[in-house]
């Protein structure tokens, strides 16, 4: 039996491991990382903008305002590309998470059903344990993904509060601020478990129940992409209160260390409880097309890369 074929111990059976080899996972992982950086990093900054205001929009002239803030007055090409802050944060964090979070996923995924495949077919059934083990492994890679949180924390600064820096640069900024990086890692780790667990399980649902895949690495690319639109799509909705008092959190000044429960509160008395789903229909709109295309784009080459190697 080849090294990277599955292990067939039954059709749909959580025990079964997809053996795609390391490279494959990382260069799969990388590529979409860097692809839905290359063509995305604008509609992020707009999402980020859009869950940072915290007064309502009621027209284009004030809409126009909130995205393109002091540059809202300049001819659209400049102020298009006043959506790029943050470049080189935005490009460090996207990288590293897409490997950490598309290529790690598969190893949790392969640990639990070597080790616990059997508990969750005789939990959910085959076929339910299945899309279920896959969705705990990217809930659980999703807590871990709080160990890059000092590069989400830059670039969102520099994307909806570019004065909090004043001149410092990266280095000045880690050694005055150290831990304080990780403010709201409760917070992103809070959003992250639900949200990857949608992400992964909407996705092995799409091809465990309406594809009928056995093998979810057999998929074709069309079949990834739909399943893709299913996971991305549960997902934000599921993390998008979480996410906004996280990005409420981030966008602080260093010096402000308003807690998450303070910025809940105040959210709840001064904006009501349609301010924790603002965004949202932007980042279905945009953001999600994004999380779409990687996570697509990823599920896609890791086994064609597998196949090569």
């Amino acid at each position: 039996m080849s090294p990277t074929a599955p292990i067939p111990l039954g059709s749909g059976s959580s025990s079964t491991i997809e053996r795609e080899s390391t490279a494959a996972r990382v260069l799969g992982a990388g590529t979409a990382g860097i692809a839905e950086l290359a063509i995305f990093h604008p509609v992020d900054t707009i999402a980020k903008r859009l869950m940072s205001n915290q007064g309502k929009i009621a027209s284009s002239t004030r809409l126009n305002e909130v995205i393109f803030r002091k540059h809202a007055s300049e001819p659209f090409v400049r102020r298009f590309f006043t959506l790029f802050p943050g470049l080189g944060y935005a490009a460090a964090y996207k990288i590293l998470q897409r490997i950490y979070k598309y290529g790690g996923q598969p190893f949790v995924r392969d640990y639990l059903a070597l080790h616990h495949g059997g508990s969750f077919d005789r939990t959910f059934g085959k076929g339910n344990g299945k899309a279920i083990m896959h969705a705990t492994a990217g809930s659980i890679i999703g807590v871990g993904e709080i160990v890059l949180l000092p590069l989400d924390v830059l670039k969102i600064k520099r994307q909806t509060n570019p004065e909090a820096f004043r001149g410092r640069g990266v280095l000045r900024i880690v050694r005055d601020e150290g831990f304080a990086l990780y403010r709201g890692w409760g917070w992103t780790a809070a959003r992250n478990a639900p949200g990857s667990f949608a992400l992964f399980g909407g996705s092995a649902a799409a091809k465990q129940y309406l594809y009928k895949l056995s093998d979810y690495n057999s998929a074709t690319w069309f079949q990834n992409f739909v399943a893709s639109i299913a996971g991305s799509s549960a997902s934000l909705i599921v993390s998008a209160p979480l996410d906004v008092v996280k990005t409420r959190i981030q966008n602080q000044n260093f010096e402000v260390k308003e807690s998450g429960m303070r910025v809940i509160a105040n959210m709840a008395r001064n904006e009501g409880a349609s301010a924790f789903f603002k965004g949202l229909v932007p980042k279905l709109l945009m953001t999600g097309p994004k999380l779409t295309f990687s996570f697509w784009l990823a599920q896609t080459l890791i086994p064609a890369f597998n196949k090569m190697m």
